[in-house]
């Protein structure tokens, strides 16, 4: 049973900062199982053995999504007066975005604005209220509106007052920006303004995130908890404060974040509703120059114990610098760099290569016998000549976790896929094979959870 206190925190350094995310609620009506699903999470930041200096909610509290002002006025008093009550919000203020439960017409921004008065009035002068930015020190966070109708609804944001506020802050150390709905697509649940960002719109975005440094984009919508990184920046997906009835219970589950970011750099555990870490991640991470990693060969694979990337306890990342030719096809046939082989006669546990009309970097993961792999894609590879790029497993992002970038100069991406896990699935095989003129050189690195939480 949870109790005050009774559950570790991850501390920040001197001057740091140490929060709280979760978000995707949707109660503010009593006797609901919304109710009590988000009534066990808010539980959890309370038996925090350190309360978060702030909390961060992108979207959807209550259920909303009604045409009566008084009846979504009703909830919005309930989930503050009732099931926040607990909550003291001027030693932590949360701060909220707008949702599709919540903002949906011009009458909920109306009541979304009236609701949100503690929330500062410094965003663009037609967003007021719905659009904002914090400065706490070195760490600016900035919370956009991915709803309002004056960029075309559900799923567009605008980017010209999010661009001038980056600039204006560009002394800040640490850029997270906060939105809900997520610019990537989460566990395959793709759809423009729907699931995710329209996507030139989304592009434009992503793109000022990068320009200015932004350390993460923080989300919710996509009924999960999912980490990607693309040019070098974090989209964290955390939505797992109530509904739990449309999850996929075999993969997700109701959770809190709970991070600490400092001049070491963002991390942060994910706790499920009896306060066990499900998952943990600290970024960015620091690597040798990839001239000094070792050659690669099946022999030297066997290095790594069997359950290296099963483990919770210790992530393992596992980066591999590829030099190699690629003989063109001209059929698009898959040609193999790597492959980790499974047992008996199942198809690979792992496999890493090129092909498709635009011969694109391809990744398959096949943890269970008889099942069809899952697939992951990353960029076109040069045809028929001589390439070089840079290839990583990391078993703690779980879908993201399967990363790539050209060279040591150059930001990490993950690859693209519509699987709810990645490479904490499969087993770590003893026969490997490499494709024909491959040049492989290899880094291995662990990250223990016990040390995250010191």
């Amino acid at each position: 049973m949870l109790t005050r206190s009774s559950i570790p925190t991850i501390k920040a350094g001197d001057g740091g900062h140490h929060f709280v995310i979760y978000s995707d609620s949707c109660s503010g009506l009593p006797g609901t199982p919304h109710e009590e699903n988000f009534r066990k999470i808010n539980e959890l930041i309370a038996a925090l053995d350190q309360a978060p200096q702030f909390i961060c909610f992108p979207g959807d509290e209550i259920m909303g999504l009604t045409m009566d002002r008084e009846s979504l006025r009703r909830q919005w008093t309930y989930f503050f007066e009732r099931e926040l009550s607990w909550l003291d919000r001027d030693a932590a203020p949360v701060y909220h975005t707008s949702g599709n439960h919540t903002v949906y017409d011009r009458m909920s921004e109306s009541v979304f604005r009236e609701t949100m008065a503690r929330q500062p009035e410094n965003g663009p002068p037609d967003q007021r209220g719905l659009s904002y930015f914090v400065r706490r020190g070195d760490l600016l966070m900035i919370f956009v509106n991915t709803l309002w109708s004056g960029t075309g609804g559900e799923g567009t944001v605008e980017t010209e007052w999010l661009e001038a506020t980056l600039e204006r802050n560009a002394d800040a150390g640490h850029k997270l920006v906060f939105g809900h709905h997520p610019v990537w697509t989460v566990n395959g649940y793709a759809g423009d303004y729907q699931r995710n960002l329209e996507r030139d719109n989304g592009r434009r975005f992503w793109e000022t995130l990068t320009r200015h440094g932004a350390l993460a984009y923080v989300c919710s919508h996509i009924l999960a908890f999912d980490v990607q990184v693309h040019g070098g920046v974090l989209q964290i997906c955390s939505a797992g404060a109530g509904t739990a009835h449309r999850m996929p219970t075999e993969y997700e589950y109701l959770h809190i974040v709970q991070a600490a970011l400092d001049d070491i750099g963002l991390r942060y555990q994910v706790l499920d509703r009896a306060g066990q870490v499900r998952e943990w991640l600290c970024w960015p991470w620091s690597l040798t120059r990839s001239h000094s990693w070792r050659l690669f060969s099946p022999a030297a694979a066997r290095s790594l114990p069997a359950d290296c990337l099963e483990r919770l306890d210790k992530v393992q990342f596992v980066v591999w610098q590829i030099n190699g030719e690629l003989s063109e096809t001209p059929d698009g046939a898959p040609r193999m760099i790597l492959r980790a082989e499974a047992k008996d006669d199942a198809l690979p546990w792992f496999w890493l290569g090129a092909g498709g009309v635009d011969n694109r970097l391809t990744a398959l993961l096949s943890p269970r016998a008889n099942r069809s792999p899952h697939r992951w894609t990353g960029p076109p590879l040069p045809k028929g000549g001589s390439f070089s790029i840079q290839f990583a497993l990391h078993s703690g992002m779980g879908p993201g976790g399967l990363l790539w970038r050209w060279s040591d100069e150059d930001p990490w991406s993950s690859m693209i896929g519509a699987s709810a896990w990645g490479a904490e699935r499969i087993p770590w095989s003893h026969n490997w094979r490499v494709g024909e003129n491959m040049r492989l050189r290899w880094h291995c690195q662990s990250f223990e959870l016990c040390d995250v939480l010191k």
